[in-house]
């Protein structure tokens, strides 16, 4: 064999080797394109089109200004800030706690403990909405209960602040058991000897829990609190279906008035707009929940 047909040989099998990785990605990407990209940049070339005629045309930030004076809009938004600056603080502290304790040399029927307060974070988001709807009702169980102790029924579904505070309840049942998961697999990462040394230096339980537990976890209470922080701006299942944003959009969220801009009203231009709106204040709450922690 020639010499130049070896050395020909060797640079297509040399060439083979090159294309094989993009060959093997290829799939990946092309799905990423597909329903990723694509639907991303048609939604945000959408959020600058309004609907003329059943015809789409440019309109430049005519939505963005729109959205600015929509008093709509305001309510859904004072709404969900209120409900996760109470819940998710509640949930994480409550997730905090229920892990230490689970995490516990003391603790017998550990599994059967763990699985207990996990098994909500699996359970339908629908379903559990709507059982905490009956439960929640003006003559529900939790009524009931009340009305035995002694104590006047409160109007959960039906006044402003009874629906928020349903809304609060039923979600920090749900996922204190999911971040509970989370800070259990991180608490058993940091060193026993941190806390033997405590101990000797004679430090309290409640001192270990706030001057070594909680330092410790740190990253972890970030990571949580960030996915918290963009779970309750996307908050749509529970109200819809607890509340359907009653009463009086007491419980309107910025998901639920996306929802009903783009599939009831039918103006996807406009409900374009708010989703990005949402994406720019996930992406500027997670940046200060970054710079409180003092993360980079």
């Amino acid at each position: 064999m020639k010499s130049s047909e070896v050395v020909t040989k060797k640079r297509r099998l040399f060439k083979s080797y090159q294309i094989a990785p993009y060959l093997f990605i290829a799939p990946a990407v092309i799905l990423f394109a597909i329903f990723m990209a694509y639907p991303i940049v048609s939604s945000l070339i959408l959020s600058f089109q309004s609907s003329q005629g059943g015809v789409y045309e440019f309109s430049g930030i005519d939505n963005y200004k729109r959205l600015l004076g929509d008093s709509i809009f305001l309510t859904a938004l004072k709404n969900t800030f209120i409900i996760m600056i109470i819940q998710v603080p509640l949930m994480l502290f409550l997730a905090i706690i229920v892990a230490t304790l689970l995490n516990s040399a003391l603790l017998k029927l550990k599994g059967f403990f763990r699985v207990s307060f996990f098994l909500p974070a699996v359970t339908s988001l629908v379903a559990y909405a709507i059982i905490f709807s009956i439960m929640l009702m003006d003559d529900g169980i939790i009524n009931q209960l009340l009305s035995l102790v002694g104590l006047d029924a409160i109007p959960w579904l039906s006044n402003p602040i009874g629906a928020k505070a349903a809304l609060i309840i039923a979600m920090t049942w749900r996922w204190v058991g999911y971040n509970m998961v989370i800070y259990l697999a991180a608490l058993q990462n940091i060193p026993e000897e941190l806390y033997e040394a405590a101990s000797i230096d004679g430090a309290s339980k409640i001192r270990q829990f706030f001057s070594i537990t909680i330092p410790q976890l740190k990253p972890v209470i970030l990571f949580t609190t960030i996915l918290s922080t963009i779970g309750s701006l996307q908050l749509f299942d529970e109200p819809f279906t607890l509340t359907k944003g009653g009463p009086s959009d007491a419980t309107l969220t910025i998901g639920m008035y996306l929802y009903q801009t783009g599939f009831r009203y039918f103006e996807f231009g406009y409900a374009s707009t708010i989703a990005y709106v949402i994406v720019v204040l996930i992406g500027i709450l997670t940046l200060i929940q970054f710079k409180v922690t003092g993360d980079k």
